[in-house]
């Protein structure tokens, strides 16, 4: 059973870590008193008086009581009296929890730290990491989840996967998965592990592409880009695979055995068929024009032209799987 404490403030720029921990606290209060036991403020519900008056109500349910402020980073010192007099004492058997996602001069109140703090609850910070402080932050997490990053590994990963935060967390998780408790992982180790994945990723969408599979190409564009992927790391595998696929086309069409071809290509021979089986239904002239509209396409992503990325991006996948 967890232990709570009687109050909780979360805030900070990092919004997407913001909204795991409200998620995670919720299902655990959800565990402890069942849906019944949890009242959530949100939107214009959520103010400090609606938050005090929930936390001096009478209540039939057995068990602890939890009540859920979302967007306090709104709130004003001036409007926080019925709260504070609320939580001197903190009502018995209730905890409740303040999320605040914060931008520019937007932050919860200062009072409302202090608040917190003289109930015996928790004030926690979730900041957006800068770049350069990425792979410090990574080597943290690791050691959070029992895993020890030697030197250059935390520094890999963030190479590997990208700059979001929460990308990187799961990707920690699933190295902790596989390695289990107490591992560690060299650079090397890193890259084998993670690193190669991406790519295969990469080449799922390039793949797709020279299928010609439109609707396989987009999900899979929408997938790699939501976990973090960037546009010019996907451009390097788009462009890489679609050469390689005309070199395929040339030398079947100067005669060359399939088989002679397949053993030239690096790939798992299932894969290697599919990929010569897919090429095959191309021509030369198309791959070279799906060469030129990937070289736009990155000239778009440099900011050369006005169009924004993600809808250059999105019309170059409909246009070369057309």
């Amino acid at each position: 059973m967890a232990a709570f404490k009687p109050a909780y403030l979360i805030h900070g720029d990092d919004h997407g870590r913001i909204a795991e921990r409200r998620a995670r606290l919720r299902g655990l209060a959800e565990a402890e008193s069942g849906a019944a036991g949890i009242e959530v403020l949100e939107g214009d519900v959520s103010t400090p008086a609606a938050a005090a008056e929930a936390l001096c109500a009478m209540t039939l349910t057995a068990g602890r009581r939890f009540v859920i402020a979302d967007g306090v980073e709104r709130w004003r010192d001036g409007d926080l009296d019925p709260l504070v007099e609320a939580l001197r004492p903190p009502p018995p058997d209730t905890t409740v929890a303040f999320f605040a996602r914060e931008e520019g001069r937007t932050r919860a109140p200062e009072r409302l730290h202090q608040a917190v703090k003289a109930a015996g609850g928790e004030v926690s910070a979730e900041r957006t990491v800068k770049p350069w402080e990425l792979s410090k932050w990574t080597a943290q997490r690791a050691r959070e989840l029992g895993l020890t990053l030697e030197a250059g590994a935390a520094s890999a990963l963030v190479a590997a996967v990208g700059e979001r935060q929460q990308r990187l967390l799961r990707e920690l998780e699933k190295l902790a998965l596989q390695r289990g408790a107490d591992a560690s992982l060299s650079a090397e180790a890193v890259d084998e592990l993670v690193a190669h994945s991406v790519q295969r990723r990469a080449w799922t969408l390039a793949d797709a592409l020279v299928a010609r599979d439109g609707p396989a190409a987009l999900r899979t564009y929408a997938a790699l880009t939501a976990q973090g992927e960037r546009l010019e790391s996907l451009l390097f595998q788009m462009t890489r695979r679609v050469r390689q696929a005309l070199d395929v086309v040339a030398r079947l069409d100067a005669g060359e055995p399939a088989a002679q071809v397949k053993r030239g290509l690096r790939m798992p021979p299932k894969a290697a068929e599919a990929f010569i089986a897919d090429a095959s239904r191309s021509d030369r002239d198309v791959l070279r024009r799906a060469l030129e509209q990937l070289a736009d396409l990155e000239l778009d992503a440099r900011g050369g032209r006005a169009l924004p990325r993600e809808t250059a991006a999105v019309r170059t996948i409909l246009r070369l799987a057309a």
